[in-house]
């Protein structure tokens, strides 16, 4: 009533100052009597009832008297400075403020009353959101410039501040009001920027807007789980629907601001990125392809999709040029819950995408890592990448399927995240500056390096895309490369076998002048060079070069033998013949013409080694078994010109191993080879030696408990069964009823239990710490197990010529007596052979066997004697 005969310059000092202060004590005091009295609320006390309704009122009253005074001062044409009205804001959001969480609390504080005074309660409300409505309409007329002084520049931080605290009370109440006040929040921030930046709780902030954006997000999930039970079709109309829209709209709302909040305050916000880096991982674990995902209906998952993930992207080119962004991203040795492993990996990629239009200090940062001891450690980007990739394991395995890349005229496809990543990594190295290619090679050797062999795919899949990418020139510096660390490789080891298939792959890629550069450069001529070849195939390469190649690793492998021939079939010299077998397998398996004189000279190898394998030795000495793997899988490739004899010797030699425990690669060369047999017919005057023991064979190998032998063991029958004329040896095999069900299921690809999705996920779960640990201890444990591999190749090999004469001992005469056993009964089967084809034995083997047969009388003489 006395405001309009005030003026406005005299509003504060005799009236707001004055009266407000006392009319915020006197609502306080009144919130205080409701807190103390209404716990007795009930309706039979009419009293206590009436006393509570009366204090209502009078609150309503308050707040309407500041509303007048909002509206009073609005009514003036100009608007007023800071200073004319400088208790009028605090005053009424201390009310506000008061006032909403008396709502909120409201079932609460009444306990359980509320309809008694809820038609007060809901004018108080009403009341106090037109109040907050009209303030916050007069301050946005309030402008302060850049002479404001320190008051007015406190007065405005106090005002955004005492906003955000009444944002955390109405979050739940009102969604237009908590809309609205974050739009005034951010406005008067903006508006005032230079003025309350260095004065505002950006923290404080920054984290609100990511909680309600959170907060958002999960009842909009909460809502489409509920609409989804409820049909898309039925609830289009429903309560529920429009709620889902609204509050849609409000993610949208929460993620924008806050990529327009960082754009605006960028430089006060760095130490808040391990917020923001932790609110895109959770963001995105809520979404497919993630695994903890929920299942929604398309359209509802496309109109969340929009509004929140695309406002992401946004965000992320936002925090691109951050250091400590960065920093925290590409931290070393960083571990996540397993909802956050694939987020992680896939803002990798998201990086990647967006760094070609970043300036060079940004791309400096991310690609290159830490540069010195004083900064924070950080990983170069692709090291990164790879690392995140590896830890994906479920990921990988079950496997999540991401949008591939559109092309012209097709429709978009769904492909795996090994396919995915590829994509962008290729992409990204496509369009990488010279400048830091050499530390794209440092990652893609120690991606190669590692133990897990998907990763080490993915890094080959990029580097062969470097290398076809680029000149012809990068690529034979990389097969350089490659062949030198194949070559330095000690042993059989993870490492050899990346690194093998990267060449493998490589070579395809080289020009036919650059090949003939590869081999003068690693003679295949010399010993010491084969490890290189065999991991080449042939077929990449041209004619000349290939010829070359088979002929110098002929001429190699015809002279191991002779060597080991001349010096009497030493055990100690058989890991040299392995060696060379290893690249006659590369030879033979070149797709040559059985004609060609490469083909029949490894024949002839072959068919000599084959003669000198003794079933007896073969069960006693390891080295023995890694030649029998290597001799199964070239006659696997050569059998059709195989002899019938050496077939039987070679079903002898397996026949000695399955009795026992051996190793399972030789087992799997063996089923090769067997599977190779369905191609050949066996003359009849072998059938009796070969036929029965090929199908014992496969009835014990089908019969096997492990897993992988008993799958490779269906998969070779199945083949030897669909080539072979001989049909005895099928029946044969399945003579086991057991084993029959089985070969006929897998035929016909019946599957006795297929596991449910959710059963598989948990299998997934369990298996893969199994193996991350198993990667983990193959490279902690590279020396142990070198070190194993080299005390297992010095036990085989021949004792040093130096050494000390030692005591003898049971086993060792055990061990030449089955040598000399193995060795004779070698002969008798070889004569035998020879009875059957005509071929008379030499001349001199009777001669030779009655030396032997003296000195066996002459060693049991010795026995007897001492």
């Amino acid at each position: 009533m006395f405001l309009p005969h005030i003026g406005l310059s005299e509003l504060e000092a005799e009236c707001f100052s004055q009266v407000l202060p006392k009319a915020v004590k006197m609502f306080d005091s009144l919130m205080t009597e409701i807190s103390n009295q209404a716990g007795g609320l009930s309706s039979q006390n009419t009293e206590l009832r009436a006393l509570l309704r009366n204090i209502l009122q009078a609150m309503v009253q308050i707040i309407d008297a500041m509303s007048a005074c909002v509206r009073h001062v609005c009514s003036f044409e100009e608007a007023p400075d800071l200073d004319a009205i400088r208790s009028l804001p605090s005053c009424i959001l201390k009310v506000l403020r008061d006032t909403f969480q008396h709502c909120k609390e409201s079932e609460v504080v009444y306990c359980g009353r509320l309809s008694l005074v809820a038609d007060l309660l809901q004018g108080l409300y009403k009341e106090a959101y037109s109040l907050q409505k009209g303030l916050m309409e007069l301050l946005d007329r309030i402008s302060l410039d850049s002479n404001a002084s320190e008051e007015e520049i406190s007065d405005i931080v106090t005002g955004i501040h005492n906003l955000l605290d009444i944002c955390s009370i109405i979050s739940n109440l009102d969604i237009a009001l908590h809309a609205n006040t974050w739009k005034f929040i951010i406005k008067q921030s903006v508006k005032y920027q230079s003025l309350v930046e260095e004065h505002l709780r950006h923290g404080d902030i920054s984290s609100s807007l990511c909680d309600n954006l959170l907060a958002s997000i999960h009842s909009c999930l909460e809502l489409a789980e509920q609409i989804k039970y409820v049909g898309l079709q039925e609830a289009a109309q429903s309560p529920g629907y429009k709620l889902f829209q609204k509050t849609t709209k409000m993610c949208r709302f929460f993620a924008n601001t806050l990529v327009h909040y960082i754009k605006e305050f960028k430089s006060f916000l760095t130490k808040y990125c391990s917020c923001f880096h932790q609110l895109y991982l959770q963001i995105i674990s809520k979404f497919p392809p993630s695994l903890s995902a929920p299942a929604l209906p398309s359209p509802l998952s496309e109109e969340l999709n929009m509004a929140a993930l695309v406002p992401m992207e946004a965000l992320l080119s936002q925090l691109l040029p951050l250091r400590s962004f960065a920093e925290v991203v590409l931290q070393q040795d960083q571990r996540f819950s397993a909802e956050c492993e694939l987020p992680q990996c896939l803002l990798l990629v998201s990086v990647l995408g967006q760094l070609a239009s970043q300036p060079d200090e940004v791309l400096q940062l991310w690609y290159n890592g830490s540069q010195f001891s004083e900064e924070t450690p950080r990983l170069p980007l692709y090291q990164a990448m790879f690392s995140s990739f590896r830890r994906c394991c479920i990921e990988r395995r079950v496997p999540v399927l991401l949008p591939g890349v559109m092309m012209k005229g097709q429709a978009q496809g769904q492909v795996t995240l090994h396919h995915h990543v590829c994509v962008q990594l290729c992409a990204s190295v496509a369009a990488l500056p010279t400048v830091y290619f050499p530390m794209l090679e440092r990652c893609l050797v120690e991606a190669v390096l590692q133990a897990d062999t998907q990763t080490a795919l993915l890094a080959t899949d990029v580097w062969c895309f470097t290398a076809r990418y680029g000149t012809a020139e990068l690529c034979l510096h990389h097969v350089f490369l490659i062949a030198h660390l194949v070559k330095t490789c000690a042993g059989e080891c993870y490492q050899l076998s990346h690194l093998g298939l990267l060449l493998r792959r490589m070579v395809f890629l080289m020009t036919p002048n650059h090949q003939v550069e590869l081999v003068e450069r690693f003679p295949p001529s010399q010993v010491e060079n084969l490890p290189v070849w065999r991991h080449v195939l042939l077929k990449a390469l041209s004619h000349d070069t290939r010829h070359r190649i088979e002929t110098d690793i002929i001429g190699l492998t015809q002279k191991a033998l002779t060597d080991w021939q001349n010096g009497g079939y030493k055990l100690g010299q058989v890991d040299k013949v392995n060696m060379v077998l290893l690249s006659l397998l590369v030879v033979v398996r070149g797709e040559s013409s059985p004609e060609e004189q490469c083909v029949l000279s490894a024949l002839r190898i072959v068919t000599q080694l084959w003669l000198r394998m003794c079933p007896n030795q073969v069960q006693t000495h390891p080295v023995l078994q890694c030649t029998l793997q290597l001799l199964l899988s070239i006659s696997a490739v050569l059998v059709k010109s195989v002899e019938p004899q050496v077939i039987c010797q070679a079903l002898l030699c397996v026949a000695a191993l399955v009795s026992q425990k051996c190793p399972d690669e030789v087992m799997l060369a063996a089923l090769e080879f067997l599977a190779s047999l369905g191609k050949v017919f066996v003359p009849h005057d072998s059938q009796n030696q070969v036929l029965p023991r090929l199908s014992s064979l496969f009835g014990v190998l089908l019969a096997d408990r492990s897993w992988l032998l008993h799958q490779h063991a269906l998969e070779a029958f199945s083949h030897f069964a669909e080539m072979t004329n001989h049909e005895e040896v099928i029946s044969q095999s399945l003579s086991v009823e057991d084993i029959k069900t089985k070969v006929v299921n897998y035929l016909s690809k019946t599957v006795n239990a297929q596991e449910d999705v959710e059963s598989r996920l948990e299998r997934l779960k369990l298996e893969t710490p199994v193996i991350e640990q198993h990667n983990e201890s193959l490279e902690t444990n590279k020396e142990t197990v070198a070190n194993k591999l080299d005390a297992e190749a010095a036990a085989d090999s021949e004792p040093c010529p130096k050494r000390a004469r030692q005591e003898t001992s049971a086993e060792e005469y055990s061990r030449y007596v089955q040598t000399a056993e193995s060795a004779l009964k070698a002969l008798q089967a070889l004569t035998e052979g020879e009875a059957t084809t005509a071929a008379p034995p030499p001349q001199w083997l009777g001669s030779r066997l009655q030396e032997l047969q003296i000195l066996i009388t002459q060693i049991r003489t010795t026995q007897h004697t001492t």
